[in-house]
């Protein structure tokens, strides 16, 4: 479904990051979103009532699929960050809610 349009490894530095406290690496100007799925991380987020993965879906900030928690910060729109060296990045947990009554 996604595939790189640009070769950053040609023009831009690589740098390394971590996702759930596993290291990868990615290339400066690149976006979060990006970065992650370069490196084979295609959802990384949970919907909170089905407990489905999810994933990116427009990579422009409109639909929240993209959600992480980064150092600390949660909700941050992946899609939307740019990749810094050493951004430490964690799957989105929002709190788990009941479905409704049938």
């Amino acid at each position: 479904m996604f595939r790189k349009l640009k070769d950053f490894s040609a023009v831009d530095q690589e740098i390394e990051f971590f996702f759930a406290g596993e290291p990868l690496r990615g290339y400066a100007g690149m976006s979060l979103a990006a970065a992650l799925l370069a490196n084979g991380r295609s959802s990384w987020r949970k919907h909170p009532l089905s407990g489905e993965a999810r994933g990116p879906v427009c990579l422009m900030g409109v639909c929240f699929e993209c959600l992480v928690e980064v150092e600390g910060t949660g909700s941050v729109l992946a899609c939307l960050t740019p990749l810094r060296p050493g951004m430490s990045v964690r799957p989105h947990s929002p709190p788990t809610l009941a479905a409704p009554p049938a």
